[in-house]
């Protein structure tokens, strides 16, 4: 970090920091990239596209359930994931196990659910599940209209809702009516009626047939049954994680669900406030025009997101779009206090590090030496991002084998339920934006007037930062704070260490590296080449900013009134070390 009125440089990468990189780089290819190419059983192959998907659930519905298609038909295909079953075998190590039995093929957890959004209200539910690798039938849903309330798959896709939850099973037939009935799906599944456990009791299904000599951990096999009309209007072939596993997320989410609103809102609300404040106290050392640029882009990208989740699970009928509206407008106006954050945060920040330590944390566009210094902060992002990764991977390995951790699916953050896949890194952009402005920039230095000590101070706002991402499907909770309080003290030290633009770079480059495997593993072309360009984006960024501001063109600023200003303090001079931030 410079301080106020020297000429900009960039501190020099150390040779000890690049093989340090290297050797991050080098953990998270082995430990985190190579398992995931090499695993058998799905995933290991490209998912079939939606526009099949939907072919493939049409012609199951015409052959199958009775369906005639009409020309205002219109088949809305979302990517659905059995969250809980996954993360009970993530958890009991069994999902090896489960794709050496080819169970993953006639029982996926992941899936395309194709349901119809019928114009002439002749089908309440009408929908397919599908194998998303094959395109192979996985279960159905039939309920004609009048006998079920219309599914709204806005709402089911983004609370992970159980679309068939409000299917009321027939409870007039009798149990013998049940399995002739049944007795026809179970064939086609493969399964021999004879030798199944029945079950009419079943709660909100009116007949469940169990498989205990296929059982997955503690959960044997099951094939669920609705019934209305006089024949099956769901069905329902595969898994269900045991109850104690069920109970244990729940309150783990419970929990999850306080540390976000008072670990991480209101702390972070009251960041907002204070940097609303002292942009007014401290406009005499900064400017109410910065962060305007950044800020609008900030909101930009926030609304592309937020369009490329929502028309993807929108259907045609009124109570999806009155969803889908009122959803927009919510994420409309969150992205707008999110961007307002922002905004405050760097003016804020901005001016009390000049005002305060007489350090110039966030240089100016046209400031001597800017577009080399901006180079050179993309190339420590880059390096400090392979070092970030390898921490975070060697942290994922410590408390596998201490909290015993573990993850599952979340098909609502699923690039599968966008609109384009290949936008899904944007978001890399929006955290490394605002995350860094307002618990490094302004969190930092706001919190140290308080605490009077730079590593209490980052500390502090590392906590609030990592609390925020406890409501991921990573269990136990505790886990995911632990994780990113560690990185997040490294950016911290970035911070201190190279300044805003740096840290910010740093964590661009690691969110889109994430976010790219994550394209890359999706195995489409589009995707892969999207993946790979999300990559080196950061560094082309960073090499526009440098040709538009190549040494020699850069005009001297209007100086600021700065005060006295007491210098530089302990571990953020331009020439000191940090050692430990203090």
């Amino acid at each position: 970090m410079n301080p106020v009125g020297h000429p900009l440089h960039q501190r020099p990468i150390s040779r000890s920091l690049v093989i340090s990189g290297l050797i991050g780089l080098v953990l998270f290819i082995l430990f985190q990239i190579v398992p995931s190419l090499t695993q058998e059983g799905f995933g290991s192959e490209p998912a079939i596209s939606k526009s099949e998907a939907r072919e493939k659930a049409v012609l199951f519905a015409t052959k199958q359930l009775g369906y005639i298609p009409e020309p205002g038909d219109h088949w809305i295909v979302t990517y659905k994931s059995d969250s809980s079953f996954y993360g009970y075998m993530s958890r009991e190590s069994l999902l090896n196990d489960y794709s050496k039995r080819k169970l993953d093929r006639l029982y996926p957890f992941d899936t395309f659910h194709a349901s119809l959004d019928s114009q002439d209200d002749k089908w309440a539910n009408l929908a397919v599940d599908l194998n998303m690798y094959t395109g192979e039938p996985a279960g159905f849903t039939r309920v004609p209209a009048g006998t079920g309330k219309k599914a709204n798959e806005t709402v089911a896709v983004l609370s992970g809702k159980d679309d068939t939850a409000d299917v009321i099973s027939d409870a007039s037939l009798s149990p013998q009516q049940k399995e002739r009935l049944a007795e026809p799906w179970l064939k086609k599944w493969g399964a021999d009626p004879s030798r199944l456990e029945r079950n009419s009791s079943t709660g909100n299904y009116g007949l469940i047939y169990t498989d205990h000599s296929v059982k997955v951990g503690e959960a044997p096999l099951r094939y669920a049954f609705k019934f209305t009309t006089g024949e099956v209007s769901v069905f329902k072939p595969g898994f269900s994680a045991p109850e104690w596993h069920i109970s244990y997320v729940e309150s783990q989410t419970s929990s999850a669900t306080r540390f976000t609103l008072f670990g991480y809102g209101l702390p972070t609300f009251a960041l907002g406030v204070l940097a609303l404040i002292y942009s007014i106290l401290r406009r005499k050392h900064t400017s109410f025009a910065r962060g305007v640029f950044l800020s609008i882009v900030h909101f930009a990208i926030m609304m592309i997101s937020t369009y490329n989740m929502l028309p993807e699970t929108t259907g045609t009928g009124m109570e999806d779009r009155i969803t889908s509206i009122v959803m927009f407008v919510i994420y409309t106006l969150y992205s707008l206090l999110m961007s307002s954050l922002l905004y405050f945060s760097l003016v804020g920040g901005n001016g009390l590090w000049r005002k305060e330590e007489g350090m110039n944390p966030w240089p100016r566009a046209k400031e001597p030496g800017y577009g080399k210094y901006v180079m050179d902060s993309v190339y420590a992002g880059y390096v400090w991002a392979f070092v970030l990764l390898g921490v975070q991977t060697l942290m994922f390995i410590i408390l596998q084998y201490t909290l015993h951790n573990w993850s599952t699916t979340d098909a609502s953050q699923s690039p599968y339920n966008m609109r384009y896949a290949w936008l899904l890194p944007i978001v890399a952009w929006l955290a490394g934006l605002s995350e860094e402005a307002v618990y490094r920039l302004f969190g930092i230095r706001m919190l140290k007037k308080i605490v009077r000590s730079t590593l209490i101070a980052s500390l502090i706002t590392t906590v609030v930062w990592a609390f925020g991402h406890t409501l991921y499907p990573i269990y136990p909770i505790s886990s995911r704070p632990i994780e990113l309080t560690v990185i997040g003290l490294l950016f911290s030290y970035i911070f201190l260490r190279y300044g805003f633009i740096a840290v910010m770079f740093s964590h661009v480059v690691f969110d889109s590296i994430l976010m790219g495997a994550t394209l890359i593993f999706m195995r489409e072309p589009v995707n892969v080449a999207a993946g790979l360009i999300t990559i080196v984006m950061p560094f082309i960024v960073g090499y526009i900013v440098y040709r538009f501001n190549p040494p020699g063109r850069e005009r001297k600023p209007q100086s600021l009134d700065l005060g006295p200003g007491p210098g530089s303090g302990p571990g953020i001079g331009p020439d000191s070390e940090p050692g430990p931030i203090v």
